[in-house]
């Protein structure tokens, strides 16, 4: 109970006014009412016309010569409304939203070398029908920027600037980019603090040549100012421990204080996803030599219940339930658990993550799975069960080698059909493995050198021997290329697989054992390669080259619908032991495959569908010419 004042009414009816504002619903009308009570008492009420939200008719841009506007739509936050409005929140006007887009739109042009970029203005107005807003952006592109020379001089005698020149990797030609030259300065400083150097700091001096369009960059290391970090404070963290948040700095107490550490420090606290909001700050320590960092985080929630469907032509109607908890009694740790169910699968699962086994970069992780199978295109089914705990370590800024050991039971059983190589192979019964293995993960595409470039290198080598039924070397290698051409409007996009399976020790291999799976699109999974009795075998060797481009179609951006056009070729060959008579397509007999590919990013899911004709195909092959998929959570 407090003392009635209008005023302060009237100002809490227009702060709740300004809420729904700020939520797009700018037609909201908030009035304060007031019932009287007996001995001088009132309650107050609030009156409130929420009205609708209006939405964006139109996103459009004013002075932009290098980009389209469809282009510029998918980057900034502002969305128009599209055919599915009553779902698609981010095409309702919300005023606040569009001092983040000019900033997005900043950091997408000078990401791309177009240092002088500016927005201009902003302008918003309501239509005549007041049903909705038309978003107009005034931007300069300017020119776009390489960089040129790339020089390192030195103001610290211990600091070698031809050693702290070797760590840069940009080179003269490449675009400029703020983030490059960043990356740059951290890599120095890291640098000097492996070489006990303290306080160094790398100031770099630009140099404008705009007859050539190169910008210049000077790396000068000089020494900065002697101050140390006094304590970390942390406040706000009701879930969360204090030391998930401390792994996260690089700087302890009593270390020399790093302005650029703690603001990549407050990028990586944000980063984890467990706060709602993550303030950093530094302020001035018990002496003029010390500093404090202070750090203010607000929770959020970091738990799911996913229940999901799906379609596929290969299984039909599926349901999935999931579980996923990313700050597991908040130490940071990951846990999950899933349950799908289709048609030919079950498949249950269960993974943890520590993403700092004993205090160091170094994540810990097991899973376990159970997957039954009955699938139409095989005379067998299959059960299959594992458990595989890892440990995954960077070995350099942008690749992680994990090492593991796998313990598995596999059962390929209730055969009904005619080939005597699948006969023999059932009557094993289940098969142990007792394994250990490493992958290896190389991913330059959002972190490279060039933004719209990239490489993804994804290899492994797992040795099975160490008890169990089966002896075994299996290989597999995935490498991804990816560019985006013609102002980024087009992906690109390249890729090689190959595996290969070596069965040793008076093993024998088995179909659910050897390279099964739809290697290249146009065929059923299991559709082609070694086939006895009209029925595959699989095969101890697989690969295959994927080419493929997606490209708009004309279509409004917001509706999230692209094309696609697509080539594969690959093969499935080889199986080591085969009970007479002899299967068909043993060999290296590569298929060949052309398409086209409709995208859809709806708000149930990412949708796919792919045409397929195979040009180049064999005896006993399985052709698909339509494939379509859909995901959704809810």
């Amino acid at each position: 109970r407090q003392v009635f004042s209008p005023s302060q009414a009237e100002r809490d009816a227009s702060a709740i006014s300004q809420a729904y504002v700020q939520s797009g619903r700018v037609a909201a009308r908030v009035s304060p009412k007031i019932i009287r009570r007996s001995d001088n008492r009132v309650d107050l009420v609030f009156e409130i016309f929420e009205g609708k939200g209006i939405e964006i008719q139109r996103v459009s841009f004013v002075g932009n010569k290098i980009y389209s506007d469809r282009r510029l739509r998918r980057v900034v936050g502002s969305k128009q409304a599209g055919l599915l409005r009553a779902i698609v929140s981010s095409d309702t006007f919300v005023e606040d939203r569009l001092q983040f887009d000019e900033q997005v739109l900043t950091d997408f042009y000078q990401s791309r070398g177009y240092v002088d970029f500016r927005v201009t203005g902003t302008n918003a107005e309501l239509a005549r029908e007041r049903d909705g807003y038309f978003v107009t952006f005034n931007i300069q592109e300017g020119q776009q920027f390489r960089f040129g020379r790339i020089t390192t001089t030195s103001e610290i005698p211990e600091a070698n600037s031809a050693e702290f020149q070797n760590v840069l990797k940009i080179k003269p030609g490449v675009v400029y980019s703020p983030t490059l030259v960043e990356n740059s300065i951290a890599r120095m400083e890291r640098l000097a603090i492996k070489k006990g150097i303290d306080f160094l700091r790398v100031e770099p001096q630009i140099t404008r040549n705009d007859r050539a369009l190169t910008l210049d960059v000077e790396f000068r290391l000089v020494r900065g100012p002697r101050v140390f970090v006094e304590r970390i404070d942390i406040e706000g963290n009701t879930t969360t421990l204090d030391r998930v948040i401390r792994r996260q700095f690089d700087t302890v107490e009593g270390d020399p204080f790093n302005p650029r550490e703690i603001r990549e420090t407050a990028e990586r606290i944000r980063a984890l996803g467990y706060f709602s909001d993550a303030q950093v700050n530094a302020r001035e320590g018990s002496r003029p030599d010390q500093v404090v960092v202070d750090v203010d985080v607000e929770e959020t929630t970091t738990g799911s219940l996913t229940f999901g469907g799906s379609y596929s032509t290969d299984a039909g109607l599926g349901i999935s339930v999931g579980f996923r908890e990313r700050n597991f009694l908040g130490r940071g740790q990951t846990l999950s658990a899933n349950v799908a169910l289709s048609g030919d699968r079950s498949n249950y699962s269960i993974n943890f993550v520590e993403p700092a086994f004993l205090g160091r970069d170094v994540a810990f992780s097991f899973s376990s799975a159970y997957v039954e199978t009955d699938s139409d295109n095989s005379l067998y089914d299959t059960t299959y069960a594992s458990f595989r705990p890892g440990i995954t370590f960077p070995l350099a800024e942008r690749s992680r080698l994990t090492l593991y050991y796998s313990a598995s039971y596999s059962d390929q059983g209730n055969y009904a059909g005619a080939s005597p190589t699948l006969a023999a192979e059932a009557a094993l019964g289940g098969q142990f493995a007792s394994a250990v293995g490493y992958r290896y993960v190389f991913d330059s595409r959002d972190t490279g050198l060039n933004p719209n470039a990239g490489v993804l290198i994804d290899t492994g080598l797992e040795y099975a021997g160490l008890g169990g039924d089966q002896e075994y070397l299996k290989s597999t290698l995935r490498v991804v290329g990816e560019t985006r051409v013609l102002n980024e409007e087009v992906t690109l996009r390249g890729i090689f697989e190959a595996g290969s399976i070596d069965f040793m020790g008076g093993t024998r291999g088995r179909a659910v054992d050897r390279f099964t799976q739809k290697v290249i699109r146009g065929f059923e999974p299991n559709g082609m390669g070694p086939i006895q009795a009209n029925e595959h075998l699989g095969g101890n060797l697989f690969a295959a080259a994927k080419f493929e481009a997606e490209f708009p179609l004309g279509l409004p951006a917001e509706f999230g619908i692209t094309g696609g056009a697509f080539y594969d070729i690959g093969s499935i060959w080889n199986v080591d032991t085969v009970v007479p008579p002899t299967a068909q397509s043993v060999g290296f007999e590569p298929r060949h495959v052309i398409g086209l590919s409709l995208f859809w990013e709806s708000p149930f899911g990412p949708i796919r569908m792919d045409f397929s004709k195979a040009l180049q195909k064999e005896p006993g092959d399985i052709e698909r010419q339509f494939d379509f998929s859909v995901r959704t959570d809810f």
